[in-house]
Order: structure tokens, then C-alpha cells, then sequence
């Protein structure tokens, strides 16, 4: 909360005179009366009138104090603001075939992978950061974005049993999950503009090559580094049977070739992991990448906020009027 109006709460120097006066003084305009001793009101108990006796002294300097900040206006905001960072351009091509679910990396390939996605997304607050999922197909899960608080629960949310449900066609589509994360790179202006992919497989779908797609890359100035995620021999893979999982040796089969042809076309790089560590260390490596300016808005608006101030200030004006006119009434 931001207040429009600062110079208003000077007015509560108001304040200081006015309980001054009021402990100061008051007794001068009290009604008295003489005693010839006062001794047998010494241990008398007080009322609860008495004890409320500075009560509407309190509610006044409360509601006074309550006025004033309405006269500074308290407002929320939420504003265009326009600002320039540092970041590049980052599309993420993630695999999500059913072989991602093999455990030779921990839990498996697809949550794995999802975590170290998600710390290095995390790392990259500037940047702008959009994901693309393929398995037979292709589409895009989170066009690039510098909200990553949205792009990190549709992170989390990437299953690969929508190729098993037939959402999508199973298999794996290297090229034309690449050619969909150059597709929403292609009208990018920043400087460095790079697609991260993902896969544990060699491409057997989908109706463009992954070294036709790693040309398109080079026309446009796109990097590429690909990782190649899964064990060098066999891993396990889980299969439900008559209700329980059982585990099958799954062979590996990367196209690291392929993979390493991408990246050498585009300037880019190609990396191996077998295992958790090495992921999360690629990332690491992919996040010394250069970075070049860029024009962020983010949109905002001001909002009175005034009218739980005016209530308070009525209620308790109202009270104090109640209170000195009936049952803390004074006479004279």
C-alpha cells in the first residue's frame, strides 16, 4: 500500500497538544466538592465508569488519527510498468514418450528431468522461458513467458501418459518437437535465442527431419543443445501386470549422432546424462549462457483504499458520541 498524500500525516502533531491539554487541564473544568477529609474514599473500589472515564478521549484521537490517513489517500497499485533486464530467449523441448517413465534416473527420466528444469527455470528469473513437449507429436505446453510462476505449474503438470491415454501419437518426434520450439523463437528480436531438447530416444515420427529442423535453427540464429538422457546399455521400465508393477530390462537406444549433429549445425552444444548428477550439472553448464537486453511490461493499476479507513473512523466517532452522552455522561 502507497500513500498519494504524505504531507497529511504532519496533521498528527495535532496530537501531542491536544492530550496535553487534555491531562493538563481537564481537572480545571471539573465540578468539585469540599470535604473536611477524604480519608474514607482512600481504599474505595472504582467503578467501571471510572475506568472507562479517558475512553472517548482515545476513541477522538483514534478516529482523528483514522481521518488523516484517509486525506493521504492510500491506494493499492497495479500499473503498466515498463523496465529492461538482462535474459535471453529459452525454449525448452522436453520428451514426454512413455520411455521417459524408465527409472535409470531417479524417480525416472520425465520427473527427473521435470526437476532440473524447474531449478534451472528458477535460476533464470530475467529470462524468457517457454516449454514445448513431444512424443509422436508435437505442441506447445507454455509459449515463452517471464511469468514462471505459471510456466513452473504447467512444468509440473507434464505427464507422459498422454501418449498412452492417445491424447497424443506415442513415439519420439526429434524433429518436429524441435521445429515447434524454432516456431516460437523465429520472431524473437533478443540477441541470444536457444532451444534446449530433451530426449531418450532416436526420431521415428513426425513429418520433418531433426537435421531439416536443425537448418531452420541456423537460418534464424537459433542455438541448439540437445541432451541425450538415459543409461549407456539397458534400464528398467515399468509394466503393470494383474495389478501390480513389475519391472522389464528396456534397451537404449539414443541416436547421440543424430543429437550431436543438431547442435553442431546450430553452434550449439550436445551432452550425455546417465544419471541425475550429470543432468543437473548440464544445466548448470547451458546457464553460462550470454544474455542481452530486454524489454519487460508488466501491467498494474492504483485502487482507493480508503474505505475500510472511513468505516473504522465512523464507528468509532459513533461510539464516542454514545459513550459521552450516556453512560460516561458528565454534570455539569
Amino acid at each position: 500500500m502507497e500513500f498519494v498524500n504524505k504531507e497529511y500525516f504532519l496533521l498528527l502533531l495535532l496530537l501531542i497538544p491536544y492530550i496535553l491539554w487534555y491531562f493538563l487541564y481537564r481537572k480545571k473544568s471539573e465540578p468539585t466538592m469540599r470535604l473536611s477529609d477524604t480519608y474514607i474514599y482512600r481504599f474505595a473500589p472504582k467503578s467501571w465508569r471510572i475506568r472507562l472515564t479517558h475512553m472517548p478521549m482515545l476513541l477522538r484521537c483514534i478516529t482523528f488519527t483514522l481521518i488523516v490517513v484517509i486525506l493521504a489517500r492510500p491506494q493499492t497499485r497495479n500499473s503498466w510498468d515498463n523496465r529492461t533486464t538482462e535474459g535471453i530467449d529459452i525454449m525448452l523441448a522436453m520428451d514426454v514418450s512413455t520411455s521417459m517413465l524408465a527409472e535409470d534416473l531417479k524417480p525416472n527420466r520425465i520427473e527427473a528431468a521435470k526437476n532440473v528444469a524447474a531449478e534451472f527455470i528458477s535460476g533464470r528469473p530475467d529470462d524468457n522461458i517457454g516449454l514445448t513437449i513431444f512424443a509422436g507429436e508435437a505442441f506447445t505446453q507454455c509459449p515463452m513467458t517471464t511469468d514462471h510462476a505459471s510456466l513452473l505449474n504447467l512444468l509440473q503438470n507434464v505427464r507422459t501418459d498422454i501418449a498412452a491415454r492417445g491424447l497424443i501419437q506415442d513415439g519420439t518426434a526429434v524433429g518436429m518437437g524441435l521445429a515447434n520450439a524454432i516456431s516460437r523463437l523465429k520472431g524473437s528480436k533478443a540477441k541470444s535465442k536457444v532451444v534446449i531438447l530433451l530426449t531418450d530416444g532416436s526420431n521415428n515420427m513426425g513429418d520433418i527431419s531433426p537435421m531439416t529442423a536443425a537448418q531452420i535453427a541456423k537460418s534464424l540464429g537459433i542455438r541448439v543443445y540437445t541432451i541425450a538422457v538415459g543409461s549407456n546399455k539397458v534400464a528398467p521400465y515399468p509394466v503393470p501386470v494383474a495389478g501390480h508393477i513389475e519391472y522389464i530390462k528396456m534397451p537404449v537406444d539414443i541416436d547421440t549422432k543424430t543429437l550431436s549433429d543438431i547442435a553442431a549445425t546450430t553452434d550449439g552444444n550436445t551432452y550425455r546424462a546417465t544419471n541425475n548428477r550429470q543432468l543437473k550439472q548440464i544445466y548448470k553448464d547451458i546457464d553460462k549462457l550470454e544474455k542481452t537486453k530486454m524489454s519487460v511490461k508488466k501491467f498494474s493499476k492504483h485502487y482507493e483504499a480508503y474505505q475500510p479507513f472511513a468505516i473504522a473512523a465512523f464507528i468509532c466517532m459513533l461510539l464516542e458520541i454514545l459513550l459521552r452522552t450516556t453512560v460516561l455522561r458528565r454534570i455539569p
